[in-house]
């Protein structure tokens, strides 16, 4: 009589517990739907719409379970089986990646193809099997997607990743007693005692994600408004603002191995004439070009901004040679493209003025330096790289300095000898 008490009362408290959780599953949906009305971000929409989906299927599931429902049963399995992979979806999204619907509605596929096998149907250990394989799937996918992020550091990648993970590998429990005792009475008698267990999990696990999805998000748009502030709308490279300081991080990283930097000063050529006589059109697409090009022209930890007009500024970790090089590799690549406004080829070139120095310099003193390098090079008939003398060592106040190159343009020999000694 008491052990019938006993496993009535834990009955009960599991079909409660399981209850809450399909009540805070749907709460959370509406919940991530209105983060999305405020946010615009889809990958709110569907993580909240996968919410309300898996919600509803555990609905149907606690109707079949309890009253004769005229929805079939492997309904509720299916819908959560989509539900998860929406929430796989919405973790691409998070991060820019397409979405896979194919991928995304394998695990209800298989499972409705398997629904027409009728040793299937009424097997229970490989229903258990099964579902628990799906789940566990789609949650380590999730862990990969959100562990993949490579603008987080790898601490903030671990909580994001840490939560699917348990997830996943909770739900392979099923899969590890199926093995050991591959009985269908045994699967089951062993996961009587466990469906507690996996109730308050579920519960824990789905406010768990919501958190990190909302985290996500509010870091999303943070970044995209820094990421407004901090760049030009016309080309995409960094502003004044943004360039300073990106700049200023390089230096910082520099100043503890005392490895020399250098700053490349870019002026379109006739930029003024370009606009007079083909409009201000041609201009930007000129500008925009430049900025595609030079992007493209140079290293993925090199900065480059624009101070305004035609004027570009870039920040790189490297010698006076180092620096010869790319700018070299710059100019050559902007003079080979083609400028086209409304099928009308422009000519457009790059004068270019490049400074190094120590880390431990003014960046304005450095960008000073190459620009007025940048001004020989339009008065020695642009279209050219002029290189300033180059900083050896010590404070800003007291340099020594070292002439390298002065008043007249970089050779094509020394361009090729710079390369080679750069290692490019």
């Amino acid at each position: 009589m008491a052990m019938n008490l006993a496993q009535a009362s834990v009955s009960l408290d599991a079909g409660t517990l399981f209850v809450i959780a399909i009540c805070v599953t749907l709460l959370l949906g509406v919940v991530l739907v209105i983060a999305w009305m405020q946010e615009r971000i889809p990958a709110l929409a569907w993580w909240g719409a996968a919410y309300l989906i898996g919600g509803f299927s555990g609905v149907l599931w606690q109707l079949s379970d309890r009253f004769a429902s005229p929805v079939p049963a492997n309904v509720a399995n299916i819908l959560l089986f989509v539900a998860v992979g929406m929430i796989w979806g919405a973790a691409r999204l998070f991060h820019g990646r397409r979405l896979r619907w194919s991928a995304q509605l394998l695990g209800a596929a298989v499972w409705l193809i398997a629904c027409f096998f009728p040793a299937f149907t009424h097997a229970t250990a490989s229903r258990i099997v099964m579902s628990s394989l799906i789940v566990a799937g789609y949650t380590f996918l999730i862990a990969a997607e959100l562990w993949h992020e490579r603008r987080k550091s790898l601490i903030r990648r671990w909580p994001a990743s840490f939560v699917p993970m348990l997830h996943g590998a909770i739900f392979l429990f099923p899969v590890a007693l199926a093995a050991l005792a591959p009985a269908g009475d045994g699967i089951r008698g062993g996961l009587a005692g466990w469906v507690a267990v996996f109730a308050i999990e579920i519960l824990l696990y789905v406010i768990g994600a919501a958190f990190l999805v909302l985290i996500l998000a509010k870091d999303r748009a943070v970044r995209l408004y820094k990421l407004a502030a901090t760049t030009d709308p016309l080309t995409g490279v960094l502003n004044r603002r943004g360039f300073f300081e990106a700049g200023g991080a390089i230096m910082q990283a520099n100043r503890h191995s005392m490895a020399p930097v250098s700053v490349l000063a870019f002026d379109l050529d006739h930029f003024k004439s370009i606009n007079d006589r083909f409009g201000h059109d041609s201009g930007d697409a000129a500008l925009q070009l430049f900025a595609t090009v030079a992007r493209k022209s140079m290293r993925a930890d090199d900065v480059i901004g624009r101070l305004g007009g035609e004027e570009f500024v870039a920040i790189l970790s490297g010698t006076l040679a180092d620096a010869a090089v790319v700018a070299e590799r710059v100019r050559s690549a902007f003079a080979a493209a083609d400028v086209a406004v409304n099928g009308r080829p422009i000519t457009a070139t790059v004068s270019i003025g490049v400074a190094s120095g120590s880390p431990l310099a003014a960046i304005e003193t450095l960008i000073g330096r190459a620009d007025a390098a940048l001004y020989r090079a339009k008065a020695n008939g642009r279209n050219r790289i002029e290189m300033a003398d180059e900083v050896l060592g010590g404070a800003a106040d007291q340099p020594s300095r070292v002439r390298l190159v002065a008043m007249r343009e970089v050779p094509a020999a020394a361009i090729a000898d710079a390369r080679q000694r750069a290692g490019r």
